[in-house]
C-alpha cells in the first residue's frame, strides 16, 4: 500500500482526464491506498443497489464516516455537457445517504475546469451550466443540508481556499498523481478540488466527510486528503466511496456526456428505446438459434449492466432476468426493452420534477452558501475580511 494518498505507480493509466488500457480495479486498490468493502460496511449503508451489487467496491475512511453523528457527502460537476445517466446514479444516492443519515450534501459544479482542459466557449459552459443545475434541482436534495458552489460565482470563497491550499500541494505530488499539467489552470486546478472536498469542515467545523466518486477521479481525493494530513487546517481527511465505471452504451468503459452515444436525463422515453435498440452493446448470440441454444453473456451485456447497477431495484427479478439470459429464454431484444422501459420510467419521474421548476436561479438562492457560512471558510484558512 502506498506510504502516502498521493503516492502512485508510474503505470498508472486511469486520471481525472484520461483512461486508458484494461482496468485491473483490483489492483487499483493498491496502486491508490483504499480498500474493498466488507459485507458489513454494505450492510450499514441504506440498502441502495449501487452499493448491494458492488458498483460502490472500495474506499477509505468509510467506517469513521459509517460512525459518525455529523456527516457531510461532497459530490459534483463540470458543465461539459447534459448530464447523463451516470451522473444520475451518484447524485440519487447522494440523496439518499442524506435522507437516511441527515447528511449534508455539498455539489461543487466547477465551471472554470472546462477553460483549462477543454476547448470549451464560455457561451457553451454557460448553457450547459444552467442545463445541469436544473437537472440537480430536480434530484429533489433538501436545501436546508444541501449547498449547491459554482466556482466562478463562488470565488469570493473557493478562491480564498485555493490559494491557502496552493502553497500545500508540491509540484512533485501534482506531477506523481496528474502527470504534467499542459498549462498553469491544470496545474492550480487540484488545489480548487481541494477547496471543494474540505469546504465543508470548513464552514462546519471538522467532522467524517465521504466523496462518492468514479475510480478516475479518485486523485481529487488524495490530493486533498494530503493537504488535511498537514494540520494546518481545521478539517480531518476526507474519505471515499469508489465506484466501478458504468459503460457506455457501444460497451466497456465510462460513460462521458461528450464522447460516443449516451443516455441524457432530457431523453423521453423514445429516444431512450431508440438509443439502448441502435446502440446498447449486447452479450447475445448471431441469431436466435444460436441464443436460444447456448444462451447469452450478461456480463458483457450492456442493458443487463443497466438493470443491475442501479434501474432493477428487486433483487429476485434481477436474478430471474440473468437466469433466462444465460439460458436462452429471454432474446437481447427483449432484454433491451426492459432495460429502455426501466430507464423511461426513471427519466419520467426525474423530468416531471425538472420540468415543475420555475427559473433556476430563484431555486438555486435557497441552495448557496450563506454570507455567514462564507465567512467561516474563509476565516478557517486565514482569509479574514478587514
Amino acid at each position: 500500500m502506498p506510504a502516502d494518498d498521493t503516492q502512485q505507480d508510474s503505470t498508472d493509466s486511469v486520471t481525472p482526464y484520461s483512461v486508458s488500457g484494461d482496468l485491473d480495479y483490483e489492483r487499483l486498490l493498491a496502486q491508490f491506498g483504499a480498500d474493498e468493502l466488507t459485507d458489513d460496511q454494505r450492510r450499514r449503508f441504506p440498502d441502495h443497489p449501487l452499493v448491494r451489487r458492488g458498483s460502490f467496491y472500495a474506499g477509505r475512511d468509510v467506517d469513521a464516516f459509517l460512525d459518525s453523528e455529523e456527516q457531510s457527502v461532497v459530490t459534483g460537476i463540470g458543465p461539459s455537457g447534459p448530464m447523463h445517466l451516470g451522473h444520475a446514479m451518484v447524485f440519487y444516492f447522494a440523496k439518499r445517504l442524506q435522507d437516511a443519515f441527515g447528511a449534508r450534501v455539498y455539489v461543487p459544479v466547477s465551471d472554470d475546469e472546462k477553460y483549462w482542459f477543454k476547448d470549451q466557449t464560455a457561451a457553451e459552459t454557460s448553457e450547459y451550466l444552467e442545463s445541469n443545475l436544473r437537472d440537480l434541482l430536480a434530484v429533489g436534495f433538501d436545501p436546508e443540508l444541501t449547498r449547491i458552489v459554482v466556482d466562478t460565482e463562488d470565488a469570493d470563497v473557493i478562491y480564498p481556499l485555493a490559494t491557502a491550499f496552493g502553497r500545500d500541494i508540491t509540484n512533485a505530488t501534482l506531477e506523481a498523481v496528474y502527470g504534467t499539467p499542459e498549462n498553469l489552470g491544470q496545474g492550480f486546478y487540484p488545489a480548487v478540488q481541494t477547496a471543494h472536498l474540505l469546504l465543508p469542515q470548513l464552514v462546519h467545523g471538522e467532522h467524517e466527510t465521504l466523496v462518492p466518486i468514479a475510480v478516475d477521479q479518485d486523485p481529487h481525493v488524495r490530493v486533498s486528503r494530503d493537504v488535511a494530513a498537514k494540520a494546518r487546517y481545521p478539517a480531518t481527511k476526507p474519505g471515499a466511496l469508489l465506484m466501478r465505471f458504468l459503460p457506455s452504451l457501444g460497451g466497456p468503459g465510462k460513460m462521458s456526456s461528450s464522447e460516443g452515444v449516451a443516455i441524457r436525463l432530457t431523453d423521453d422515453a423514445e429516444t431512450v428505446r431508440r438509443k439502448v435498440r441502435e446502440h446498447a452493446y449486447t452479450g447475445g448470440r448471431a441469431s436466435v438459434e444460436e441464443h436460444r441454444e447456448h444462451g447469452g453473456d450478461p456480463d458483457v451485456d450492456v442493458p443487463f449492466q443497466y438493470l443491475a447497477a442501479f434501474f432493477e431495484p428487486d433483487d429476485r427479478e434481477l436474478a430471474r432476468v440473468e437466469r433466462d439470459y444465460r439460458n436462452g429464454d429471454l432474446l437481447s431484444g427483449e432484454l433491451k426493452e426492459l432495460a429502455a422501459d426501466r430507464i423511461a420510467e426513471f427519466l419520467g419521474e426525474h423530468q416531471r420534477r425538472r420540468n415543475a421548476l420555475g427559473d433556476v436561479r430563484a431555486e438555486l438562492a435557497a441552495y448557496r452558501l450563506t454570507d455567514a457560512e462564507r465567512e467561516r471558510a474563509r476565516d478557517a484558512v486565514g482569509f479574514q475580511r478587514a
